[in-house]
């Protein structure tokens, strides 16, 4: 299974090329945390935007934080918040990630580099 982040995610609704190429190579079951979801409907201007998520999301298993992992990234929050900056959704995506045993397929490496025990991965190339 892949876990994708929610800078992935908003690629794939933009259509980014490199993006829809990578997604389409896959073999494995992909997954968004249910974090990232709420995110990419957060960033809906419109009907029609929130419906093509809508639409987007069904393609992929949503997941969620178990009440322990919880404990731990609110623990790995009030760690670095303060010193690092971390974002309480950051803080539970990369948590997820943590718990599941997945790397986190993200560019936003530098917001999770604080949160013991995830790995990130860069999943293809994107041009500047």
């Amino acid at each position: 299974m892949l876990l994708l982040d929610s800078d992935i995610m908003v690629d794939v609704l933009r259509r980014y090329a490199p993006a829809i190429t990578w997604l389409n190579s896959l073999s494995d079951q992909v997954a968004v945390p249910g974090y990232v979801a709420m995110e990419l409907y957060q960033g809906c201007r419109d009907k029609s935007e929130q419906e093509r998520v809508q639409r987007v999301l069904r393609d992929f298993v949503i997941l969620w934080l178990l009440p322990d992992a919880c404990d731990q990234a609110l623990s790995t929050f009030a760690d670095a918040a303060l010193s690092h900056n971390l974002g309480i959704l950051d803080a539970l995506i990369g948590q997820l990630a943590v718990s599941l045993s997945l790397p986190l397929h993200t560019f936003n490496e530098k917001h999770y580099a604080v949160i013991p025990n995830l790995k990130t991965v860069q999943p293809y190339q994107r041009q500047m």
